[in-house]
């Protein structure tokens, strides 16, 4: 160990001696980044070409945490994935931050079969972006487009997550694809401008092309400028009043640390690079007792393959939180645009791709907001008229993956339900169109520009934990039942069951036909009419993955092809694809994940569910991509002996109007009841 490391050593503890003892979930600090960096580069001798694609708490499982809530002191330990840039030799580390030391470290076998890399970093995007544009090659095939080297400075290039296709320059190579796009201004919208038929293969280690498209076909680029920033829209609508929040008491929530407590609600927020948002130790209060009923939420993966066959396309499937890190790609979120009303933030402490800590300010949002009408009666007979509004606390995040942005929002309601709702925007793949002809693989948007076909599919992890231990998945769905004595009338239909006894019985698709749904319960406890307590997942129209069995994305995003799948819990196996699918040959993930068939039945079980959007491109879509949604419900099932809101409070909102009525004070609804 040299002296600057030794005395930054010396720093870093000093300074984390300082600190109160943060609870074993909570995320990295400042502070333990630096350490855990330090101290790996100090036991390894890291140089100057090493980088951290991912520094985050090595999180502990649930015997463990419950060994602390006991008064057992638990380890704070640190994962530290590092990557040498100039071999390409990738390595996971765990450190002991409590005894300051390194406990593990493990080389990974990237140069075998499946291969994988670690994600791509920031850095790598703008070194691409210059090796590409040095090449003589892509100058030469881009010139035939038009391309003078007085426009090459503004041509954007989107280097973009390779896929797999076995090919030579893929196996155990660190590689991105890169395409480009026309710009006459820095402002300019470079996806409405795509250069058609080149394609740049970039060694990230190699730091050159390795291989180059350039298809003999020469589409003209597309010229029509579509921006999308405030200077390109200069007549705004001037109708658009203000539409405040207000809660001048405050919010309903109390935060301590990472911990969060709301309407019964009680958890803790966490955050990884790789995830992004996570939701820990999720329970509700009833009669009084903490009850639980997830471990651990996130969303370990989605992909995004694309149904064009063509040079630009074919090969796109990115893996957006396994290839770029969603946590990575956070937005800092703006007050008042992101997020309404009375709002609380989340600084994540972070390390860049150099190792060094960082706050990203804004991370996390949350807010309360109203959500319509919860309950309601009105009965004539005796004139009881009972309403309740609606309120759900809301801890969200946005992360930008290149052309799409990705808004990930947990919701939690007063009657304990949970959701989860995937928003999807930003600009979608384009594609250049020879004028006078139509695009066959997608939409067209533009004259001459097309938006190529394509699915998005998310993967929610979640580790249940209903009641608190041994929980078992169901599977129902409703069927009729036929004619006969027992249905003389045909109005007579059955709830069929089966319990998931094995891994490789739970692979399932979704059935609006049926109501196919799944329960997660506790067959140790009885609910109030003898029942074990559980959970039902409701899964929303969504589709599965569509590309052939056997194509390379098919194999690399297995997970997308059934919407649900359980697994007992292993704390290795933690994301729907695998843990490197950056230039995987797949098989990993979930359906491997499966075969083990093991055991889950009333065991510790993780429950995974896959849900997304097909988007054929349309010109609405385009130049920015309005909100589409996709997400699931996980609602109490025989949880609670009751409905566990009838005890809101009835007020009425003082700050209602009523628009037809003149004068201020004609106008105010007033506070009071809502029950008459």
């Amino acid at each position: 160990m040299d002296a600057q490391t030794d005395a930054k050593l010396a720093d870093a503890t000093l300074a984390h001696a300082t600190l109160a003892h943060p609870h074993p979930l909570d995320p990295l600090s400042l502070d333990e980044i630096a350490r855990a960096v330090a101290i790996l580069k100090a036991e390894k001798a890291l140089g100057a070409y090493h980088r951290f694609p991912i520094v985050r708490l090595e999180e502990p499982a649930k015997a463990e945490l419950k060994a602390h809530r006991d008064g057992e002191s638990l380890p704070r330990r640190a994962f530290v994935l590092t990557l040498d840039a100039a071999t390409g030799v990738a390595a996971e580390a765990i450190i002991d931050l409590s005894a300051a030391g390194l406990t593990d470290f493990k080389v990974l076998p990237n140069d075998q079969p499946p291969y994988g890399q670690p994600p791509i970093m920031i850095e790598e995007f703008i070194r691409a972006e210059e090796i590409v544009k040095a090449d003589p090659g892509w100058r030469a095939a881009v010139a035939k487009r038009g391309i003078t080297e007085a426009d090459i400075p503004l041509v954007q290039i989107d280097p973009f997550s390779s896929g797999y296709f076995g090919r030579d320059f893929e196996k155990g190579r660190r590689i991105v694809r890169a395409v480009s796009y026309w710009r006459e201004d820095i402002r300019d919208n470079g996806y409405a401008h795509p250069i058609e038929g080149v394609v740049a293969v970039v060694d990230l280690v190699a730091n050159r092309v390795v291989d180059l498209v350039d298809e003999d076909k020469i589409i003209p680029i597309p010229k029509k400028k579509r921006n999308y920033g405030r200077e390109a829209f200069p007549d705004m609508r001037d109708d658009v009043k203000p539409l405040d929040i207000v809660q001048r008491q405050g919010p309903s929530f109390t935060v301590d640390g990472w911990r969060v407590e709301w309407q019964n609600w009680s958890f803790r927020v966490g955050f990884t690079p790789r995830e992004g948002l996570v939701l820990h130790e999720l329970g509700i209060k009833d009669g009084g007792k903490l009850r639980p009923v997830i471990f651990r939420a996130s969303v370990t993966e989605m992909v995004v393959p694309y149904a064009d066959p063509t040079a630009n396309h074919y090969w796109k499937s990115a893996f957006d939180a396994g290839e770029y890190g969603l946590g990575r790609l956070a937005n800092q979120l703006e007050l008042g645009c992101d997020c309404l009303g009375h709002i609380h933030y989340f600084d994540v402490p972070a390390a860049d791709d150099l190792g060094q800590p960082f706050t990203m300010q804004n991370a996390i949002c949350m807010h309360e907001e109203d959500y319509g009408t919860l309950w309601k009666h009105y009965e004539f007979r005796n004139g009881i008229y009972e309403t309740r509004r609606s309120r759900r606390l809301v801890i969200s995040f946005f992360a930008t993956v290149g052309n799409y942005d990705y808004g990930f929002y947990w919701y939690l309601y007063q009657d304990g339900t949970i959701q989860l709702e995937a928003k999807l925007t930003g600009i979608i793949q384009t594609a250049a169109v020879t004028p006078g002809e139509v695009y066959p693989w997608g939409g067209m948007v533009d004259e001459g520009l097309g938006g190529p076909t394509h699915q998005h599919f998310f993967n929610a992890r979640l580790h249940m934990d209903i009641d608190g231990g041994g929980n078992t998945v169901t599977e129902h769905e409703f069927v009729p039942r036929p004619w006969g004595d027992d249905n003389p009338y045909g109005n007579v239909f059955d709830s069929r069951s089966r319990v998931l006894k094995r891994e490789l019985d739970s692979p399932a698709l979704a059935n609006g036909e049926t109501g196919r749904f799944w329960k997660v319960s506790n067959p140790n406890v009885a609910n109030s009419v003898g029942k074990a307590p559980g959970y039902k997942m409701v899964v929303m129209p969504t589709p599965v993955m569509l590309a052939q069995e056997g194509s390379t994305v098919a194999q690399r995003g297995g997970f997308a092809r059934k919407h649900i799948w359980v697994t007992a819990f292993d704390a290795a196996e933690k994301y729907a694809s695998g843990d490197y699918p950056n230039v995987n040959a797949g098989g990993g993930g979930l359906p491997a994940y499966v075969k083990q068939n093991r055991p889950i039945e009333n065991t510790d079980v993780v429950l995974w569910h896959s849900f997304g959007h097909t988007h054929v491109c349309k010109p609405e879509d385009f130049p920015i991509m309005p909100v589409e949604y996709a997400g699931f419900l996980l609602k109490p099932n025989g949880f609670f002996a009751a409905n566990i809101a009838m005890d809101l409070p009835p007020e009425k909102n003082a700050h209602s109007r009523d628009n037809r009525e003149e004068g201020e004070e004609g106008r105010k609804g007033g506070g009071g009841s809502c029950c008459h």
